[in-house]
């Protein structure tokens, strides 16, 4: 059974627009050479300067809390290879748009390439910015969805909380867990923790 009917049969991949992106954007397309015949692994692989693509499992796991919509403007942070982004704008659509943000210039030219493949940047649904995510992106707000893919050590920068949206949604690790945090006034947010997870540091400037 290949790596995605696995993660729709243990429950981890639900929602179709979600499994449609999983089948769409091949993983290998963001690794390094020598790790592409490890795609099909479930498990986080290194691509260098001490970051990883994160575990399958994990990432439809933020996806389904994230619910990420046609047409929505979404801020992926600590983008790294490049794939939850290019996951985000085959979603997003061409209504959408993506901003992705990587503090390791290297890394964020690795990213902006393996997400070049699928054409999302001369499309314009993609902008890769280097900078430190844990301010977010200001000039971009409001988002309807935040995504983080490196942890955040004690709580989610106050930043991401004033650049969502009203009813908007930030996924984010913080420590161990996988929080979800819904935008429900300008200072009330619901949220959940989902503990037993492993993330790379949120490297802040």
């Amino acid at each position: 059974m290949d790596l995605i009917d696995n993660l729709i049969q243990t429950g981890w991949l639900k929602t179709s627009n979600i499994i449609d992106a999983f089948r769409k954007i091949k993983r290998k397309d963001f690794l390094p050479e020598e790790s592409k015949d490890l795609s099909e692994l479930n498990e986080a692989l290194p691509i260098g300067f001490g970051q990883t693509i994160s575990q399958p499992l994990v990432v439809a796991f933020m996806l389904e809390q994230l619910q990420p919509r046609q047409g929505d403007k979404i801020l992926d942070i600590g983008t790294g290879s490049g794939w939850t982004t290019a996951l985000l704008a085959e979603i997003v659509g061409s209504k959408g748009k993506v901003i992705a943000i990587e503090v390791i210039p290297k890394l964020k030219e690795f990213g902006e390439k393996n997400v070049a493949k699928y054409n999302f940047l001369e499309k314009g649904l993609v902008e890769f910015i280097c900078a430190d995510g844990s301010k977010g992106y200001e000039k971009e707000m409001p988002y309807d969805k935040i995504l983080a893919s490196a942890s955040a050590q004690e709580k989610i920068p106050y930043a991401w909380k004033q650049q969502v949206k009203i009813g908007g949604r930030i996924v984010t690790p913080i420590g161990s867990s996988i929080w979800l945090f819904i935008k429900k006034s300008e200072k009330e947010f619901k949220e959940q923790e989902y503990p037993g997870f492993a993330f790379v540091p949120l490297i802040e400037k």
